[in-house]
């Protein structure tokens, strides 16, 4: 039952988009030629019902005449047919006087002259049945010429009468708008339904499947001290040392000691400020802890409780490639810049296939607080010194970060049925060789998806483009 529901609400929601394309585009076509014409509704009227009637009486006349026409050749046919018939019975009777005896003892003058009367008789037949055939050939084109007239005339007829209903100017419109845009109107119902569908397979089994023949991505050759995971919780508690400064957004930030120096912090790095207005870290709430001993803070997400938060250590000597709009606050010493390392790959096809050209890669020493969804989860592939493990894959969505030392490439989704239904995206994350990668438990559309499911995809790209 739950999936005949679904299957219903979807079949629901097709027909109500189709007939909402149907209804906006007859609207809009029907106020482009009202806008078109110069004369009134009324005026038009009355001259196409002068048009109208015009060809009818045309019509009329042309039946008339045809009628006319007809009566004609019936009666010269009559005639023609009767002459034959005379024909016939003379030439019968003088053939009757024939005989044996007027042949050798009659009348030679009167038998030449039955002979000569009898030739007369036969050319007459034979015109006249010549005669005959022509007016019928001529009754019949007649005939089909008639047909041809009460069509016209049947369909004149219709209308004159649609013409003479038509009393509404809306109804007008609408009807020539439907006249004129019901062929590309098909098109469109055409691409709305079967357009998704198509578009979805020629992604899965033409672009998913270049993905995954190309070479990995490594961003770091060199093997870099592993960052270390803590563990993920729906409320974090932190300590800030004697100088340190903990860079967080607004809304994560749910208590903290009174001696902490608090400031706002525009833009998280004036080196990427676009992308940090992109990702929502400006306005920034910078606590300072100044004086001797530690200072108590704690981070929560009061927007969404099923955002768990977890915080990364990222060593000297270490780094973590991370996509920045997980990431809820940055803890670092005071006067160290952070450092965040931008990686182009705009010369891989790989690249221009999954639609991720940049990837930001933050440098330790630093202390990270990322955002995920029912939590945050380290997959560690391989330790240090240890050899490397089997490739894993994971949602694309799901994907938090990883260590710069493991090979990354995009792969297509497992199965085009869960691509299809939205279940997963189009490409799965595959990490190979000696590393860690982060991601969340579960993946979510994103705070973009309350302007709907369009514009949030559409925004969600951009996003990836840039490797946020």
């Amino acid at each position: 039952m739950p999936t005949l529901a679904k299957l219903a609400r979807w079949l629901a929601g097709k027909l109500f988009g189709a007939a909402l394309i149907v209804a906006l585009a007859l609207a809009l076509i029907g106020l482009w030629l009202f806008l078109q014409e110069t004369a009134t509704f009324d005026q038009q009227r009355v001259k196409q019902l002068q048009r109208l009637s015009a060809d009818r009486a045309q019509l009329e006349q042309a039946k008339a005449a045809l009628e006319h026409k007809i009566a004609e050749f019936s009666a010269q046919l009559k005639v023609q047919q009767e002459r034959a018939a005379q024909a016939e019975r003379i030439i019968a009777a003088l053939r009757a006087l024939e005989s044996w005896w007027d042949r050798f003892f009659g009348n030679p003058e009167q038998q030449r002259a039955n002979a000569a009367q009898q030739e007369r008789m036969a050319r007459l037949n034979a015109e006249a049945l010549a005669k005959v055939a022509a007016l019928r050939q001529q009754l019949a084109q007649a005939g089909w010429e008639m047909e041809g007239i009460e069509v016209a005339r049947s369909r004149l007829a219709g209308e004159i009468n649609r013409v003479e209903a038509s009393r509404s100017e809306t109804w007008h419109y609408l009807n020539r708008a439907w006249s004129q845009a019901k062929w590309y109107l098909g098109g469109a119902l055409a691409a709305y339904f079967l357009g998704p569908t198509v578009w979805a397979l020629i992604m899965y089994y033409g672009f998913g499947a270049l993905a995954g023949r190309g070479r990995p991505i490594r961003l770091v050759a060199v093997e870099l001290a592993p960052p270390a995971v803590g563990e993920s919780r729906v409320s974090l508690p932190l300590r800030l040392g004697p100088g340190e400064v903990l860079r967080v957004r607004e809304k994560f930030l749910q208590a903290s000691d009174e001696a902490v120096k608090r400031s706002t912090r525009f833009v998280l790095d004036w080196r990427i400020p676009l992308t940090s207005l992109a990702c929502g870290l400006v306005e920034l709430v910078e606590l300072r802890g100044d004086g001797g001993g530690e200072h108590a803070v704690t981070l929560s997400n009061a927007d969404d409780p099923h955002v768990e938060l977890a915080l990364i250590e990222v060593p000297a000597g270490g780094s973590l490639i991370l996509r920045p709009s997980f990431l809820a606050g940055v803890i670092q010493r005071g006067g160290e810049p952070l450092q965040i390392a931008r990686h182009w790959q705009l010369f891989r096809w790989q690249a221009w296939i999954s639609g991720q050209f940049r990837f930001f890669e933050f440098v330790g020493p630093c202390r990270l607080v990322v955002a995920g969804s029912r939590g945050v989860r380290a997959e560690v592939l391989a330790a240090a010194g240890a050899a490397p493990g089997p490739a894993r894959r994971t949602n694309q969505d799901a994907t938090i970060g990883f260590t710069p030392g493991l090979s990354y490439r995009p792969v297509r989704a497992e199965t085009f049925w869960s691509y299809y239904r939205g279940m997963n995206p189009l490409f799965d994350d595959l990490f190979a060789g000696k590393g860690m990668f982060l991601l969340q438990e579960t993946s979510t559309p994103g705070s973009a998806a309350a302007a709907g499911r369009f514009w949030a995809g559409v925004w969600n790209a951009v996003l990836k483009v840039f490797g946020l």
